[in-house]
């Protein structure tokens, strides 16, 4: 079972990036979590992370080529503003689950705005990195 993880713009700045919001952790961290996650679960993790919404898209686009089991996105602040992301994780559907280190519910108004939701089979917020452990999991157990 092959699971691609996503991860939108400035997201390679974790560890760096407002440290009181999104922790000390880096984004080399979370691919371990990953990667250590899926693998006691008999899956492997695929990594993207851009900050170009374009090369989203196409990794999208390319998971359906290469017959990915599930993907795992956090498309972070494309959350707020693509309907292309949308399109394209609605046009492979490959069974998605949305990732949110923080809970944008509680912050600035228009991170309250979720296009990517529409696509996902759930949306997961608020849980630090533990998310993407949360997301890798609930997937593997639904595709089995």
């Amino acid at each position: 079972m092959k699971i691609l993880v996503i991860n939108g713009p400035n997201m390679n700045m974790l560890g760096v990036r407002e440290p009181a919001l999104y922790g000390s952790s880096t984004y080399r961290d979370l691919i371990i979590l990953c990667e250590n996650t899926a693998r006691e679960l008999g899956a492997d993790c695929i990594f993207f992370q851009s900050n170009h919404e374009g090369a989203i898209i196409d990794v999208i686009h390319k998971a359906f080529e290469d017959e990915i089991d599930g993907i795992v996105i956090n498309p972070a602040g494309y959350s707020h503003t693509s309907v292309a992301i949308l399109d394209a994780l609605k046009a492979v559907g490959i069974p998605t689950i949305e990732v949110h280190i923080t809970e944008p519910q509680e912050r600035e108004e228009f991170r309250r705005i979720d296009y990517i939701s529409l696509a996902a089979r759930e949306t997961i917020s608020g849980h630090g990195l533990a998310g993407y452990a949360e997301a890798i999991e609930k997937l593997i157990r639904e595709l089995q």
